[in-house]
């Protein structure tokens, strides 16, 4: 007979296990509780600027290994699109300076070489002064470990680590710093090739996946919110979802709770998580970049962060953005704006904009709030956590998200098969 996979939470994670069970014969049946598969990863209609736009700006490179394979399996990695080349322009809008880092497409770091293709100004001693990182363990800190200072940490590292780490770097894990900078830098310019979903996250990593499950006769609920679960002999054996809305979990049977932290703890009392979040800033201005945009371009020395340049707008990021979210809007934006103008080689006046302020969008990687992500495995015998806030041995990205779906799925499997 044959077994239900249910998959607690639409976002990436759950999405990325519901499909991996589904292909593995399981019977999936998705709850979620919003209104909108995709979690944090999602797009939606924006009237401010007439556009569809995403909540995030969300990068993907090359080597994201669990990323592509998902997209693949839904059918949808012609979607993901960048340079043929990992080739990343930078821009300080204090100086003016422009460049470009190239690294290449090998599977080694040649590019630190040639003074041609790294950081102006830095040489290969600087390179080789970040190698502790490399072997760091998750419990010291990126401050300890590497200088935190110098034309090379203000023009690469800390741009990168910021991005990735959602902290100010020098108080971030070094050991989820070293997880990137071994799965991107020192992995050669192969595992660096920027992709964007240059339709939508929804379009290109959402929709697919809810659709790919509902046409081979699996099911996505969505407004279905979890309240609690029966438990019996160390096994989850009925999801609760208020009044009479009652769902018996039979004899080989699964759960995989793919909910935020918040939501995981209430549902399972005593659960450890991260109990600190850092916010993202998100700028949309309905504008059509100039001839030869580049698709992503690094800010340093102003309040923007990452431009990236699409279709028919162009959009920032700015990490670590607690001290934004109360700033005014209209001032927020007017601000963006002008730096948009210098980076981007656009001008004029404020032209249709959105500001889109998640203020718990990741936990904080610094070693003690990397300390309470907790493992897959739960008291339970048959359920499971995924999330980007589990303990994946990177920071959260899409990429620790849809691996945290993988490993639960597979943990499914192999309880199945022993």
């Amino acid at each position: 007979m044959q077994k239900t996979a249910h998959i607690i939470g639409a976002g990436i994670s759950g999405l990325s296990a519901a499909v991996r069970l589904a292909n593995a014969g399981f019977k999936v049946a998705v709850h979620e509780a919003t209104q909108q598969a995709g979690g944090r990863c999602r797009s939606y209609f924006d009237g401010a600027t007439n556009l569809t736009i995403d909540n995030g700006n969300h990068l993907l490179l090359s080597g994201n290994s669990h990323a592509r394979a998902y997209a693949r399996a839904i059918g949808t990695e012609a979607g993901l699109v960048g340079p043929e080349s990992a080739q990343f322009p930078f821009v300080d809008i204090k100086t003016g300076q422009r460049w470009q880092i190239d690294l290449g497409a090998g599977r080694l770091p040649t590019w630190v070489l040639d003074e041609s293709r790294r950081v102006p100004d830095t040489s290969l001693t600087d390179y080789l002064k970040l190698a502790p990182l490399i072997w760091a363990s998750e419990e010291t800190l990126v401050g300890k470990s590497i200088p935190c200072e110098g034309v090379l940490y203000q023009r690469l590292v800390q741009p990168l680590l910021l991005a990735a780490l959602n902290v100010d770097p020098p108080e971030g894990s070094a050991g989820l710093a070293g997880a990137i900078v071994r799965e991107t830098l020192l992995a050669g310019g192969q595992a660096c090739r920027p992709l964007i979903a240059r339709d939508g996250l929804s379009a290109v990593l959402i929709e697919p996946a809810v659709k790919f499950l509902q046409e081979r006769g699996h099911s996505v609920q969505l407004g279905h919110e979890l309240r609690s679960f029966a438990t019996s002999d160390g096994k989850a054996i009925a999801l609760h979802f208020g009044g009479e809305d009652v769902i018996q979990i039979g004899e080989g049977d699964v759960v995989v709770m793919a909910v935020p932290p918040r939501a995981a703890a209430s549902l399972l009392p005593g659960l450890k998580t991260p109990t600190e979040f850092r916010a993202i800033v998100n700028a949309h201005f309905r504008i059509t970049p100039p001839p030869g945009s580049a698709p992503i371009l690094g800010v340093i020395g102003g309040v923007v962060e990452w431009l990236f340049a699409f279709p028919n707008r162009l959009s920032v990021t700015i990490s670590n953005g607690d001290r934004l979210v109360d700033m005014p809007r209209e001032e927020l934006a007017q601000t963006i704006w002008n730096e948009v103008c210098e980076a981007g080689g656009v001008s004029g006046e404020l032209p249709p904009w959105q500001i889109v302020r998640e203020r718990r969008a990741t936990f904080a990687a610094t070693p003690a709030q990397n300390a309470l992500r907790p493992g897959p495995v739960t008291a339970l015998k048959n359920l499971f956590l995924a999330g980007d806030w589990t303990a994946t041995g990177l920071p959260a990205t899409i990429e620790g998200s849809v691996r945290s779906g993988d490993r639960a799925a597979d943990l499914v499997l192999a309880a199945k098969g022993s």
